[in-house]
């Protein structure tokens, strides 16, 4: 009368996968219980890691795989970022897998104007899998050293073993004197692992993935507008960006890499359009006729590209340009407000949109900060404060109602979130002071105002400051690839 049961089939879940290959040492060990504890009582930030994860972790586990590396390696950016990309240590590491700049240079990873390889995950996956292989073996195998020194550096590891050598005392990972951070650091990827491993043991319900590829990774094979690489693909610039967050500007980098990420559904649609398109098409150029007081350097920040560019294509051997000259320049496609915004981008089209939007009003509840606020609002968080009067750094207390301008949702569809797009681009730093530091010197280091350094901070002028004070930034990720 009902016909048969329907024949359920379990899918592959991509879980049950990296279970498969946890090759790590079992240790039980008491440092491993503080991590295990907390990650087992926070089921709702491993499901925003692993919400975060999803698209990439299965690209990464099949790299780990394929070197035949443990799983446990897949998780480690659980521990470096929480698989943000746009993560950004006061030691300006950068990415998933959190490489400074000098380690990203040494295992191939760009870092310009255009593109920081290290919060590309495809790259910065191939250099993170590079370095720990150059690391276990330096090690002789023991992978939980190679783990320190990956976070602590090789040398300090070495020192380690060695004083220990000289005593007479055991050399593994557990019995060496290293810093507190990198003590913490290997335990909390077995914590990370326990749990992946058995779940239901510790209490948390892991979200299901598939074990199937999210992404694809498509040649373009030169410069390409990133609003046209979107509405090729049906996809939004947002969902390009966050798939590819190596991109700082409105194009991929002119001398590469010539491909980008895309869900993997739409990556046949993309090659198809793609090749409707010639290469001189993918970029759009205009001429720009000089005029008096206009600088190449100028010209550049207004294009929104590098001198480096606009000498190449004119042929340019120096940076001296006259009146009257005609320069080839590359345009936009759209209004920098349907691109990764720069932080003065952002901030002149929140003036421009901000008393369009629908007046709401939040009040604060225990626990909030200015920065939660704005990114659940999808404002900037110096933007919410200039709307109070405060400062991003003033205290909140219960109680105090904020006044937030939420852009009507008819604006929304030509304009993304503005602080993210790229998603993360801005990030909220801490940063020790060190013997020698200035305002100024900080400042630079990190791309910022001598003027907001005082007021994230409340440092009235000539207050010095002293070695070990903490401070607290708010910084552009996309800015942050230079060579300081």
């Amino acid at each position: 009368m009902y016909g048969p049961e329907p024949l359920w089939v379990a899918l592959p879940d991509l879980w049950d996968r990296l279970r498969a290959g946890l090759a790590l040492p079992a240790v039980d060990h008491p440092r491993i219980d503080g991590p295990l504890d907390w990650y087992a009582s926070h089921p709702e930030y491993l499901a925003r890691v692993v919400d975060r994860a999803a698209p990439f972790l299965h690209r990464i586990l099949e790299r780990v795989e394929a070197r035949g590396m443990p799983t446990e390696l897949a998780l480690l950016p659980v521990v470096e970022s929480a698989f943000r990309p746009f993560a950004y240590s006061h030691g300006r590491a950068a990415g998933i897998w959190q490489f400074i700049p000098g380690t990203g240079r040494r295992f191939g990873l760009k870092q310009n104007w255009w593109y920081d390889g290290r919060r590309d995950v495809i790259a910065s996956t191939e250099a993170a899998l590079d370095y720990l292989e150059d690391l276990h073996a330096r090690f002789d195998g023991d992978w939980l050293l190679a783990l320190a020194a990956y976070n602590t550096g090789a040398g300090n590891v070495q020192r380690a073993i060695r004083r220990n050598e000289r005593r007479g005392r055991a050399m593994s990972f557990w019995d060496l004197a290293l810093p507190r951070e990198t003590r913490g650091y290997v335990p909390k990827l077995l914590a990370v692992s326990r749990v992946v491993a058995e779940p239901r043991r510790h209490g948390v319900r892991l979200r299901a993935l598939p074990d199937a590829p999210q992404i694809a990774v498509v040649g373009v094979g030169s410069q390409i507008d990133l609003a046209l690489a979107a509405e090729l693909a049906g996809v939004s610039v947002e969902t390009l960006y966050r798939l590819n967050p190596g991109f700082n500007r409105w194009a991929t980098a002119p001398d590469g890499p010539h491909r980008l990420v895309l869900p993997i559904d739409r990556a046949e649609v993309f090659r198809g359009a793609l090749a409707e398109v010639p290469a001189s098409k993918r970029v759009r150029w205009t001429r720009h006729r000089v005029r008096a007081g206009e600088t190449l350097s100028g010209l550049a920040g207004r294009y929104r590209t590098t001198v480096g560019v606009l000498r190449r294509v004119n042929g340019l051997r120096g940076h001296l340009i006259r009146v009257g000259q005609n320069l080839v320049v590359p345009v936009a496609s759209r209004e920098p407000a349907g691109y990764s915004l720069s932080a003065e981008q952002r901030r002149a089209t929140l003036r421009e949109i901000e008393r369009r939007g629908r007046k709401t009003v939040h009040v604060v509840r225990p626990g909030d900060t200015l920065w939660e606020i704005a990114r659940r609002y999808e404002v900037a968080v110096r933007t919410l404060a200039r709307w109070n009067g405060m400062a991003p750094a003033d205290p909140l207390h219960p109680g105090r109602k904020l006044v937030i301008w939420v852009p009507e949702r008819e604006a929304a569809l030509d304009l993304p979130r503005l602080n993210a797009a790229p998603p993360g681009a801005l990030q909220a730093v801490r940063y020790r002071v060190r013997r020698g530091d200035s305002l100024s010197r900080i400042a630079r280091r990190f791309r910022v105002s001598v003027a907001d350094l005082r007021r994230w901070n409340t440092l009235p002028r000539g207050r010095y400051l002293q070695p070990g004070q903490a401070l607290k930034l708010y910084v552009d990720v996309t800015k942050q690839t230079g060579r300081l």
